[in-house]
């Protein structure tokens, strides 16, 4: 199944930004979505998602339902965030194309919050035919073993945004996963 292409995926995710801006910085990818065939996803937003366009959008706890984001934009591609079994039966109930599953490691976006752990990655693999993309705390040294635990991929934020070079840190994320592919 190709979910988020072959090459990936940038996530526009600006929780507070206004939405005029998150239109162009997503306008402003869609170029480069068509010039690298990496996908464009905005999160949330299914309206910039639609006049960007964006490939995919991506849904959380807080947004619309994945059924009622596919009644008004049957082409695009969406993802739904999930913390629970639960929340993974009822996005593959509402036709999601794939789970982000979160946060997996400790991080400091949810401080004092365990991690939920390779046990809840394996048990969402088998609750649903749907592919996951394991998110939090997320290192390249991860990867391999996330992969195992029946991850589709794996999404980084802090561990690219926060790096010192982030297009190194994000060519370590990629040479792991492709490593697992023998590419």
């Amino acid at each position: 199944m190709d979910v988020l292409g072959e090459l990936g995926a940038v996530h526009v995710r600006a929780h507070h930004l206004p939405t005029a801006w998150v239109y162009e910085l997503a306008d402003a990818l869609r170029e480069e979505q068509t010039r690298t065939g990496c996908w464009l996803v905005v999160n949330d937003r299914v309206d910039v998602a639609l006049t960007s366009g964006a490939r995919a959008v991506q849904l959380t706890s807080r947004s619309m339902t994945a059924a009622d984001a596919r009644a008004i934009a049957p082409a695009l591609r969406i993802g739904a965030s999930v913390h629970s079994i639960a929340d993974a039966r009822a996005a593959a109930a509402a036709r999601a194309d794939w789970l982000v599953a979160g946060h997996i490691f400790e991080t400091a976006s949810h401080p004092g919050a365990p991690g939920r752990g390779l046990r809840f990655l394996r048990e969402l693999a088998t609750a649903t035919p749907l592919p996951c993309i394991a998110i939090g705390g997320v290192r390249p040294e991860h990867v391999a073993e996330l992969v195992a635990a029946g991850a589709y991929g794996v999404a980084a934020i802090s561990g690219i945004w926060d790096a010192d070079d982030a297009e190194r840190a994000a060519s370590e994320y990629l040479s792991a996963y492709d490593a697992l592919r023998g590419s």
